[in-house]
């Protein structure tokens, strides 16, 4: 094991969340001490708050920001101010703060959300900048992509050492079944298991199943993000995925029969698709710090379905 996480002082924004956790506990693996790892939670620290930014990263090493507003298409489409403004605000706050304060490295992760919305499969970074995002999420992605030019720019003029990293859709234990506030897995398995306990005999799926997906078992996601801030130093985007698709309908289908349910599935074909299509191109992110996904989607799917019914009364 290298002893690079060893004497560095981490600041972790969303150390508390979904991929968060996933990263500390990675983070302890990987030889850093939990005395050197800060979480600032948003109840005690608003990072839309340059002072707070400026407070929060002093006498830090490393920023890894993992903080933002998110949630599903309904979410997005709901509050697209909010999470324009929150998203935006923190991030620009928090890299200015890490300037001024000399952090050494700071690791920004983004979304696929950023990309152009017909862009072409697989997605490479190089492809970034040809488009517009899908309209629904365009608000979040653009936030988070605005982030990539500043740090470019500060690499330029500062020296500053910044990375952006742009993970595909996330899953496993640990995420956010809020309906609200869920993306497609969790929000399937909810309503899956929902279905089941009241004897329905049919449950209800936003758009038309066309569209594809790719997901990444929030593990494996930890794993690249832990790499990436300790062996990647260059300005340009790097992907984080599985590097496989599957479409919502399949999708449907095999937590359908991973779950057991027997009822009929239901297209709301007057809901939104989001993106037609999302598979990223991962060759950089072996190419540049050796990663590649390791867990099966299937096994993932399980580990996810478990820790929702384990813990179902409690995420009521």
């Amino acid at each position: 094991m290298s002893n690079f996480f060893s004497d560095k002082k981490i600041l972790l924004t969303g150390g508390n969340g979904f991929v968060g956790q996933h990263v500390y506990k990675k983070l302890l693996e990987k030889g850093a001490k939990k005395e050197n790892i800060l979480i600032p939670r948003s109840k005690d620290y608003d990072l839309r708050k340059k002072e707070v930014c400026e407070k929060v990263t002093r006498n830090i090493n490393i920023v890894i920001h993992l903080a933002g507003n998110v949630g599903g298409i309904g979410y997005n489409r709901e509050y697209p101010g909010s999470l324009f403004y929150d998203n935006i605000t923190m991030g620009v706050n928090l890299i200015e703060a890490s300037r001024i304060n000399n952090v050494k490295k700071f690791v920004c992760i983004s979304t696929i959300c950023a990309y152009p919305k017909y862009t072409p499969v697989p997605f490479k970074e190089e492809f970034l900048w040809n488009g517009y995002p899908e309209e629904t999420n365009a608000p979040y992605g653009i936030a988070k992509k605005v982030l990539l030019v500043m740090l470019q720019a500060y690499k330029q003029q500062y020296k500053f050492n910044g990375i952006y990293l742009l993970p595909v859709n996330m899953y496993g234990p640990g995420d956010n079944f809020e309906p609200e506030k869920s993306h497609v897995i969790p929000a399937l398995i909810r309503k899956i298991y929902e279905a089941k306990l009241k004897n329905q005999d049919h449950i209800i799926v936003w758009g038309t199943g066309k569209a594809s997906r790719e997901f990444l078992y929030v593990e494996d996601a930890a794993e690249g993000i832990v790499l990436a801030t300790e062996k990647y130093n260059k300005p340009d985007p790097v992907n984080l995925g599985a590097g496989f698709e599957i479409k919502i309908k399949d999708l449907v289908k095999l937590l359908v029969k991973l779950m057991d349910f027997k009822g009929k599935i239901v297209w709301d074909k007057t809901k939104p698709d989001g993106q037609p299509r999302r598979m990223l191109d991962t060759s950089k992110a072996y190419k540049e710090f050796g990663f590649k996904a390791k867990t099966k989607f299937e096994e993932g799917l399980r580990k996810t379905i478990d820790y929702f019914v384990k813990n179902y009364e409690k995420l009521k």
